[in-house]
């Protein structure tokens, strides 16, 4: 096994070879690469850093979303792989450069164009879908065509119930998971480049989010606590320090405590010189999110990497985890950080007085039979922060807050929608787990293998296949595919490179 100048492992040896066809080793730092490469996305910190310290928040608010389109567009078509990297930066920091141009502002908004930022980069992948259509058309495509056919059935639904405007919305929350993943798999020959780069995306996303989720809970900066109480984040905790529920720099705890976890995953693949700090202030936001299916979801992906590893590799995870404990639980066992985390571990031994358990039991029982006798589906739309957008008043609908994939996607998707979109996603995890045991050395793609069942097996407790939870599936999943496709592809060119030593030359 060879290694990277960013830390991540070559499989297989290759790793020299590797070295020689792709660019993956200059996948190092935030960015990495040649300065056309890191110079775009670095402008655009730059830049938003400026304003931000200027107080400009209008035009911040008007500038971000296009800098950060046109930051993904030269990347996308510069860089394939860093785009990745910068897709997920957008999705880590968007909601707070949202939060500091309001403050800027002076006053909270209900609607930002900033929000629209990194879902415009992320649709962006939507052009490999029209360079590579022609990967549809093979085995390793037709899960996508199937996950796809299940999501337009869903969305002509949508038009026809909640309008065109809100199943567009919802349309796009679905697809770009999908979208990134079927991005990673079309550039199947820069694995390692990917690999380096979302790794090392997550260790840094990791040190500055843990960092900064920290700060929040102890001092709770103004520009949060004015975001909190504008957007009434009830469920987030109280807008003051030791109070709030840590989202750190993302929208709410939620798909927080999903990039954590993804993020601490993905630092046993990694030997960045970092991951330890990272990996500590990392795991102590994690806690301080107080969300217990990701506490559940990393603990099952961290079983599923022991069981998938061999014994060295099992001696290395468990030594992480005793480090990060050995780093954590002293601060997490003092003062007031010690009660907030107690009083939510007396919620796991004492679901009776958990209110969050019953109204969710209550939840099944009343509303399983809607969702799983609704034949055709509510189409997309129906559910989440989309109902905003068929709501005269603006305010979330009847199905605002749905708590349930398992019944989210039925009740969305309708029948039809559901047996292909389902069809596709287990066949993609069936392909994926097959692959995988071939990819024994390549601990990213144990990584990523791990992370991705742990979030299907959340589906109990949220739709985990779209948003954060969605991302870290599906470019799980197409990761391992990718992988075994580049392991082939090396060990092909190794047996002609072989061949072509052992063939004596013709005389002259």
């Amino acid at each position: 096994m060879t290694m990277s100048v960013t830390g991540a492992v070559h499989p297989n040896g290759g790793g020299a070879q590797a070295g020689a066809q792709e660019p993956a080793a200059r996948a190092s730092g935030l960015f990495g690469g040649d300065r056309l490469e890191w110079m775009p996305p670095a402008a655009l910190w730059v830049i938003t850093a400026a304003l931000i310290v200027a107080h400009q928040g209008t035009v911040l608010t008007l500038a971000f979303p296009v800098l950060a389109t046109a930051t993904g567009v030269w990347l996308y078509f510069r860089s394939p792989a860093r785009y990745v990297g910068f897709m997920w930066w957008t999705w880590f920091l968007s909601p707070e450069v949202r939060r500091l141009a309001d403050y800027g502002k002076g006053g909270f908004t209900p609607t930002s164009l900033i929000q629209i930022a990194p879902l415009a980069v992320t649709m962006i992948s939507a052009l490999s879908l029209l360079r590579y259509y022609p990967v549809l058309a093979q085995r390793r495509g037709l899960p996508v065509l199937l996950i796809l056919g299940g999501i337009g059935y869903a969305f002509i639904v949508g038009v026809v119930a909640s309008g065109p405007l809100a199943a567009t919305y919802d349309l796009a929350n679905w697809i770009y998971p999908v979208l990134i993943g079927f991005h990673i798999m079309a550039n199947t020959r820069q694995y390692p480049q990917y690999r380096d780069t979302i790794v090392n995306t997550f260790i840094w996303g990791m040190l500055v989010m843990g960092a900064y989720g920290v700060v929040q809970f102890f001092i709770m900066p103004p520009w949060d606590a004015m975001w909190m109480i504008g957007s009434n984040m009830n469920s987030q905790g109280d807008p003051v320090p030791f109070g709030v529920r840590v989202f750190s720099t993302m929208n709410s705890s939620g798909p927080f405590a999903f990039a954590m976890m993804g993020a601490m995953v993905f630092v046993m693949a990694a030997q960045h010189r970092f991951r330890w700090v990272a990996g500590a202030l990392g795991f102590l936001s994690f806690a301080l999110s107080l969300v217990r299916s990701t506490w559940g979801g990393w603990v099952i992906a961290l079983l599923i990497q022991l069981m998938k590893s061999n014994n060295r590799v099992r001696v290395r995870i468990v030594a992480s985890g005793v480090l990060l404990a050995g780093l954590c639980v002293p601060l997490l066992a003092v003062g007031p950080v010690a009660e907030r985390m107690q009083a939510r571990l007396d919620t796991l031994v004492n679901l009776r007085d958990d209110q969050s358990y019953a109204a969710r039991n209550e939840f099944y029982a009343n509303f399983a039979k809607t969702a799983f006798t609704d034949v055709t589906g509510e189409g997309l739309g129906a559910t989440g922060a989309s109902t905003k957008l068929s709501s005269d008043s603006g305010e979330l609908g009847k199905y605002g807050s749905f708590d349930s994939g398992v019944m989210n996607i039925p009740f969305v998707l309708g029948w039809p929608g559901t047996l292909l979109y389902l069809a596709g996603t287990l066949w993609l995890l069936a392909r994926a787990v097959r692959a995988s045991f071939a990819l024994r050395e390549d601990r990213y793609a144990s990584a990523c293998l791990s992370l991705a069942l742990a979030i299907f097996a959340m589906l109990v407790f949220t739709n985990s296949l779209v948003g954060t939870g969605g991302l870290l599936l599906f470019s799980s999943v197409f990761s391992i595919l990718s992988a075994a496709h580049w392991q082939k592809a090396q060990r092909a060119a190794l047996r002609r490179a072989a061949m072509q030593r052992s063939t004596p030359e013709a005389p002259h």
